[in-house]
């Protein structure tokens, strides 16, 4: 169910990882049982290298998911024009742009594609493990340019771009848990009668 997920997670540490000069291992995306009860979706083995390269690689699913999400939405699905109803318009508006996203091309391939991506697209505990170092080295930089006195600049030269950024960040994550609560309904049935046919408690990690 996950596959394009799993197959864009793992193929962007990989393509990041060549892309800075990273060797890499073995590389997978079969699921895998771990034990306990648990899959393994994917993987790929990088070595370790400075702290800096292994966030970049880390993130890479992050920033390739929330393109596709953002590419899903707004571009395939059109759900910009349902927020804009709603705003403009009112609640009736919004539900009759809503149904006539059911009626676009494809809608349902989209519709999945964005789900399961959107779902895998976020750092395993793994990945985020270097970038707990990276942070931790930014804000001692941060801290030593505002000890100096260059907040100011600093803030005029980052400023635009991350205001920019995190605009983006709120749009893509929006779309992405506007995706998740229009199926939630659904994917609950599905997950218990799943559940109840194959006798087993289905939980995710």
């Amino acid at each position: 169910v996950f596959f394009p997920g799993v197959l864009l997670h793992e193929l962007s540490h990989y393509l990041t990882a060549k892309l800075l000069r990273v060797p890499t291992g073995r590389f997978s995306i079969l699921p895998k049982n771990v034990g306990n009860g648990r899959l393994q979706l994917g993987y790929v083995e990088v070595a370790a290298v400075d702290p800096l390269r292994e966030s970049l690689i880390g993130a890479a699913p992050l920033l390739a998911g929330s393109a596709f999400v953002a590419y899903a939405g707004f571009v395939r699905l059109g759900l910009d024009s349902i927020w804009l109803a709603l705003m403009q318009k009112g609640l009736g508006a919004g539900v009759t742009e809503l149904f006539a996203i059911f009626e676009r091309p494809d809608v349902w391939l989209w519709l999945y594609l964005a789900l399961t991506i959107s779902s895998t697209m976020f750092p395993s505990s793994s990945d985020r493990q270097p970038m707990l170092k990276t942070l931790i080295g930014l804000l001692i930089l941060l801290v030593i340019v505002l000890l100096l006195g260059a907040g100011y600049w600093l803030l005029d030269l980052v400023g635009p771009g991350l205001a920019l950024t995190l605009g983006a960040a709120a749009v893509i994550f929006g779309v992405s848990t506007g995706l998740h609560l229009l199926l939630l309904i659904p994917l609950t049935l599905v997950r218990l009668l799943l559940a109840d046919v194959l006798g087993v408690e289905i939980q995710t990690v």
